[in-house]
């Protein structure tokens, strides 16, 4: 009897209790990120435009008229033009790429430094600290304290005029597109690389020690040990790294917005992304078109997808695939060996 009693509470689960803990996430997932998404579909898909005269309050939709596609050809009426959807895809990954790879760069560089044991470098948690401090700051007031820096009346300015004399008059560094870019791109490395380093950290914390021990007795340098032996192992943490990357950078939007001078993508829309081009088409003119912007912001959905399949793709771990064909491969042949024999086995 006591086994009995032994064998029914060993079989009792509590994993209904981690159910309750995690549904109020799945509570806020469905009311603040399910039924937005879904929304922002159906509003693709009709007709829906709101006016600015708060008298009549123009509120127009087709309601049951599906119009279907129609919105979709609207975005794309226009869309080789500056202030269109293809050149905001454009600075979008032009401006992501340029602020990803040196990131990524640097994350490595400082996640193989600080995990490292031969170099042993003192005072690893100030340092962490400081590198991961600009992530916790909020990207618009990192945005507006480079805008006050790089105006035309700027401490830059001011600075390069009177204290270097390199400048005789005042640059506008903010109407320049190499200037206005390659801000953009080097506040979102510096606010983000620290996110990136401690993932990686952790990645590499999680090898096992004997696997640098075999490369260190074998005669591996550093650089042979981290290129061998680190990257491959955390292949997982980098596509991670890359996904979050990808979905981040095509939402790219305060940073852009602020350093912008028009608040649209000045100058000549070469900073505007697809977010602020969003945006601009409910807030920015006369017509608030939501059916149009939920066109764009379905289409930027897909373009997400699909690069992050891409990137799936590409990171994929090539024995692992081959070892679940391999296993697919001889189910298949079992269950043929199993119809021949008629189901019988000995």
């Amino acid at each position: 009897m006591a086994s009995v009693a032994n064998s029914r509470l060993k079989s009792v689960s509590y994993a209904k209790y981690g159910y309750i803990f995690i549904f109020p996430f799945f509570i806020a997932f469905f009311i603040f990120q399910l039924y937005p998404l879904v929304l922002t579909l159906y509003y693709s898909l009709q007709e829906y435009t709101m006016g600015q005269n708060l008298v009549t309050f123009q509120f127009e939709t087709i309601g049951p008229n599906f119009i279907g596609l129609e919105n979709f050809r609207n975005v794309f009426l226009n869309a080789s033009e500056p202030s269109g959807i293809l050149n905001a895809f454009k600075n979008t990954i032009i401006m992501w790429g340029c602020n990803f790879i040196p990131q990524i760069c640097l994350s490595l560089l400082c996640a193989a430094w600080f995990t490292d044991k031969r170099l042993r470098v003192p005072g690893q948690g100030i340092f962490k600290i400081l590198i991961f401090l600009p992530n916790v700051l909020t990207a618009s007031s990192i945005a507006i304290l480079f805008t006050s820096l790089f105006d035309k009346t700027g401490i830059i300015n001011v600075f390069l005029m009177s204290q270097l004399g390199v400048i005789d008059t005042q640059y506008d560094f903010l109407r320049s597109t190499a200037w206005t870019r390659g801000l953009v791109s080097f506040i979102q490395t510096w606010m983000w690389y620290g996110n990136t380093m401690i993932s990686l950290i952790s990645g590499i914390l999680g090898i096992n020690e004997s696997l640098f021990e075999a490369s260190e007795i074998d005669g591996c340098t550093s650089s042979q040990t981290f290129f061998k032996v680190t990257i491959p192992c955390i292949q997982p943490i980098m596509v991670y790294t890359l996904i979050t990357s990808i979905i981040g950078g095509l939402q790219l939007y305060d940073v852009p917005k602020l350093l912008s001078t028009d608040q649209k993508g000045a100058p000549g829309y070469t900073v505007q992304t697809v977010t602020m081009y969003i945006t601009d088409k409910v807030f920015g003119g006369g017509t608030q078109d939501y059916g149009k912007a939920g066109a764009a912001a379905t289409l930027l959905f897909i373009a997400t997808c699909i690069l992050s399949a891409i990137v799936f793709y590409i990171l994929r771990d090539e024995d692992e695939v081959a070892q679940k064909k391999y296993i697919k491969k001889q189910r298949k042949l079992a269950k043929q060996g199993n119809k021949v024999s008629g189901g019988l086995q000995i």
